[in-house]
């Protein structure tokens, strides 16, 4: 192309490109709908935990149990979960469709080289992009061509940063759910590791409960033998004996399988792993609720659900774009010879530019029932998102209300069954004076050992809610780390590099 054709021609095409590129996009703004948010917990009221803690300055939520070997599980989520690997490579392909929609707002450049030869009396040799025509000849023509070409499709009305937009808010609903399954498999495994113990507690328990009764069918046994009680007696003392040793060996199913569901939360096969008993502390560590507004900006479900809304806002605005015309620029510079040596020469050069435009007339509607669509599908996001949000304040006052309750159930259970142990101990002194039957033994054990095994259940209840709550305020992630270099996601990119 001619050089001063060229600078003359670049001063209003800039201008041009700058006034088209600066046009406002089409289609509502986001602005964050209002969401139903009470000033305070209600079951939070008249209730103080006894010892609220918080997870150390620096440490994970999880510390606040003061367990070294759940610590240690902890960590390996992050490195071997699998569901949690899908969900961080979920993550990456959003953020990968980020910078696809962003490269739609530059120029597409390429470059095309072709050599042809012709010949025969009926053919004629052409100039291919030259648009040169040769005349009839019998000897062959060789043809060659090197030219660089360049489209841009004008983004006027803001269809593509619309979708841009989207696609961001897309990438960071994926990073909200990613944190949500993180979330999600942290407490399962704390939940289910509190289980597991709560059924080493148990097994102990059984196992005191199994040696006592061997105790009280030995006793038994001496005073059937000299004549002081019936056959009965032993053979009601064998029979408690035998139901609490079937017990025993039903506990550890419970325990089998809870070893195995951490195994697979850790990346491990079952067969790989095992886990030697132990007991808990006996604490009850709860977070404070703090406030309500807070809770929007802890729950990465509650983020996700936010993002998915913007994203489908920005719908809206790629639909209505739709009733605007298309522009696309194009252009081609490139040289085209009959010889090789010195194809790229001045002689042998050639150029285009063009401009194109397009837009639907008539779509019997087609382009309206987008718009429609894509604003039906922005509403179902914003009821799905305030839906989210009162599901989280449920289950915030659902498990306030349950640590509240439990605790209450906890104290009147502790006394009752220090009440069931000293009838145990009254019941077997009777027995052995002989002032009454074994049954009243009987009664009395059975009696304590369901009281034991309910304050057990208690506090493995109190604990798996405290896990709960922690879960349901967000276990200390923040919405303000969505995009950033120490969010979850980048995280978890990072230790899932080789």
């Amino acid at each position: 192309m001619n050089p001063p054709l060229l600078r003359r021609a670049r001063a209003p095409l800039g201008a041009a490109l700058l006034a088209l590129t600066a046009g406002c996009a089409v289609g509502p703004n986001y602005h964050r709908p209002a969401a139903p948010t009470p000033e305070r917990f209600k079951e939070a009221e008249g209730w103080k935990p006894a010892e609220p803690r918080e997870a150390a300055s620096g440490s994970d939520w999880w510390s606040v149990y003061g367990d070294a070997t759940l610590d240690e599980l902890e960590k390996q989520i992050d490195v071997s979960n699998q569901t949690l690997r899908a969900a961080e490579a979920n993550w990456r392909q959003a953020v990968a469709l980020v910078s696809q929609t962003r490269a739609g707002l530059l120029p597409t450049v390429g470059v095309s080289a072709s050599a042809t030869r012709s010949g025969g009396p009926g053919g004629r040799a052409t100039a291919g992009t030259t648009g040169t025509t040769g005349t009839t000849t019998s000897h062959p023509l060789n043809q060659f061509e090197l030219a660089g070409n360049a489209s841009w499709e004008f983004d006027i009305w803001g269809k593509i940063r619309r979708q841009l937009e989207g696609a961001k808010a897309s990438a960071q609903a994926s990073e909200a759910d990613l944190a949500a399954a993180r979330l999600s498999a942290q407490a399962t495994l704390a939940s289910d590791y509190i289980e597991l113990r709560i059924a080493d507690e148990q097994r102990h328990l059984l196992e005191e409960t199994v040696d006592a009764f061997k105790r009280s069918l030995q006793i038994t046994e001496n005073q059937y033998h000299v004549g002081v009680v019936a056959k009965a007696d032993v053979i009601t003392a064998q029979t408690q004996l035998g139901g609490a040793q079937s017990q025993l060996i039903a506990v550890g199913v419970t325990r089998a399988t809870l070893e195995h569901a951490i195994a697979v939360l850790i990346g491990k096969a079952p067969a790989d792993f095992a886990l030697a008993p132990a007991t808990l502390g006996a604490a009850v560590p709860v977070l404070p609720a703090g406030i309500p507004s807070a809770l929007l900006e802890r729950r990465p479900d509650v983020a996700a659900a936010e993002r998915q809304m913007a994203a489908a806002n920005a719908q809206v605005g790629v639909a209505i774009a739709g009733y605007f015309p298309n522009l696309t620029l194009s252009g081609t510079y490139g040289f085209a010879s009959e010889v090789v040596s010195g194809l790229v020469r001045a002689p042998n050069n050639f150029w285009s530019l063009g401009a194109a435009a397009s837009d639907t007339l008539i779509d019997f509607g087609a382009r309206g029932a987008q718009v429609r669509g894509a604003r039906a599908a922005y509403d179902a996001t914003v009821a799905g998102y305030r839906q989210t949000v009162l599901v989280a304040f449920q289950q915030v006052e659902d498990d306030l209300a349950t640590l509240r309750i439990l605790e209450q159930q906890h104290d009147v259970q502790d006394e009752t069954v220090k009440s069931a142990n000293l009838a145990v101990q009254l019941a077997l002194n009777q027995y052995r004076a002989g002032t009454v039957a074994y049954t009243s033994v009987v009664t009395a054990q059975t009696v304590a050992l369901g009281d034991a095994q309910t304050l057990l259940g208690i506090r493995q209840s109190r604990l798996v809610a405290s896990v709960q709550l922690i879960q349901a305020l967000g276990g200390g992630w923040d919405a303000t780390t969505l995009g950033k270099k120490n969010g979850t996601a980048a995280t978890l990119a990072e230790s899932a590099r080789p």
